[in-house]
């Protein structure tokens, strides 16, 4: 593969699911990036399956397989990703700002296992493997090479790599 192959997973655009806005599967072949874009406003939740991704912007972190990075726009920047020599696979997922107007900032949590804090209230996310003890929600399911994504509680059989998010429902004061 080479270049940028993106799959919505979800774009639910009448705020029925609060502050969710996107979900993507993307994968990038080696060394290939999204291209310099801009953000605002927006929080992207990005799970790095598997690959290396380098974020550039900031510190220009790079991401190692189950990594989750945190960027928070604010009032906006620009920046790229960019995949390693050997691609890279990863699940975002988009938010609208906890703290719309504020300072862009990026976080990057090195291989978290349970519950993430993502410093806001209306939305947490969940990262493990396949099991008994995974919790309900909105589920991402990422096995060999195929992603699913859907509400459930109860056993995730494995093998199998799970996100859960856990979402504020209540419709945002524009989806009136």
């Amino acid at each position: 593969m080479s270049g940028l192959d993106s799959r919505v997973l979800l774009a639910p655009d009448d705020g029925s699911l609060g502050p969710l806005l996107r979900m993507a599967d993307d994968r990038l072949g080696p060394d290939a990036g999204y291209g310099r874009h801009a953000h605002a406003d927006v929080d992207v939740v990005a799970v790095l399956v598997s690959g290396s991704l380098r974020h550039a912007w900031g510190r220009g972190a790079v991401l190692g397989p189950g990594d989750v990075a945190v960027l928070r726009a604010g009032r906006g920047l620009e920046h790229d990703e960019v995949a390693g020599a050997g691609g890279a696979h990863v699940v975002q997922t988009y938010l609208r700002a906890a703290a719309p107007g504020e300072e862009p900032a990026h976080d990057v949590l090195l291989r978290p296992t349970g519950w993430v804090d993502l410093g806001r209230s209306d939305a947490r996310l969940w990262v493990g493997e396949a099991g008994a003890d995974v919790p309900p929600g909105l589920r991402i399911v990422v096995r060999d090479d195929g992603v699913t994504v859907g509400t459930g509680d109860g056993e995730v059989t494995g093998p199998a790599m799970v996100c859960v998010w856990q979402v504020d429902v209540r419709r945002p004061a524009w989806a009136v």
